[in-house]
């Protein structure tokens, strides 16, 4: 990808929107453009922090190895949004990992550019400050939800948040999610097990509030007594 597709790219970015052409220009020239498939790593924990990182196409999950050897997935990112940009801390390595869900490409923001940024751009660092703080509410929600809701309401929990965040309209009152996880990483994100999230996905399919095919299991429609806003 060439300097100028590199800027038109960027422009499309909603987190870019505030920051003038030059700059725009100037930032697309140092960007590196990366596309990988399905199940790639695109940092590990303890690695150091040398890059931010965009989505053009795809999605990611963020997590963590925990020391009893299990997986917490933290987050799920998907195209036009940032990730790997909380590098304002004492803390020069990762600490958690970055992998594709599904095939993703991706701009990678060397740290030193993505640091200037911030300086000379007012707004862009307000915007930068308020994905910060809306992860963190995310993050501690999902912790409250872990301590005080059952199994069964985490999962629909999950599937509520995805069509809010990232469901496409169908009709009048139904949502089509694309979720492109595996049970058994619903579980993490959830802190289930896979034959739960097999069990109730089942159960809201019979009672008609959500739909999918056993071929195409990541893609849900979602129904309009399933309660999303």
């Amino acid at each position: 990808m060439n300097d100028s597709s590199k800027f038109l790219a960027l422009k499309d970015f909603p987190v870019f929107s505030m920051i003038d052409d030059h700059s725009l220009n100037d930032l697309a020239s140092k960007v590196d453009f990366v596309r990988c498939e399905k199940g790639k790593k695109i940092y590990r924990m303890d690695q150091n922090i040398q890059f931010v990182y965009v989505i053009l196409k795809g999605s990611v999950k963020i997590g963590r190895n925990t020391g009893s050897g299990r997986v917490m997935i933290k987050d799920l990112v998907y195209e036009n949004e940032i990730f790997g940009e909380n590098v304002f801390t004492s803390v020069d390595r990762r600490q958690e990992f970055a992998e594709t869900i599904q095939s993703t490409s991706y701009f990678k923001i060397p740290l030193e550019v993505f640091k200037d940024l911030i300086v000379h751009h007012p707004e862009f660092a307000d915007e930068i400050m308020k994905i910060i703080v809306e992860r963190l509410n995310a993050l501690e929600s999902r912790i409250r939800s872990f301590v005080f809701d059952k199994a069964k309401q985490r999962i629909v929990d999950f599937i509520k948040r995805t069509g809010e965040l990232r469901g496409i309209k169908i009709g009048l009152d139904e949502c089509l999610i694309n979720h492109g996880l595996s049970h058994k990483e619903i579980a993490l994100i959830t802190d289930t097990s896979r034959q739960t999230v097999a069990r109730v996905l089942g159960e809201l399919k019979k009672d008609n509030v959500i739909h999918f095919s056993a071929r195409k299991p990541s893609k849900i429609l979602i129904r309009g007594d399933f309660g999303l806003s």
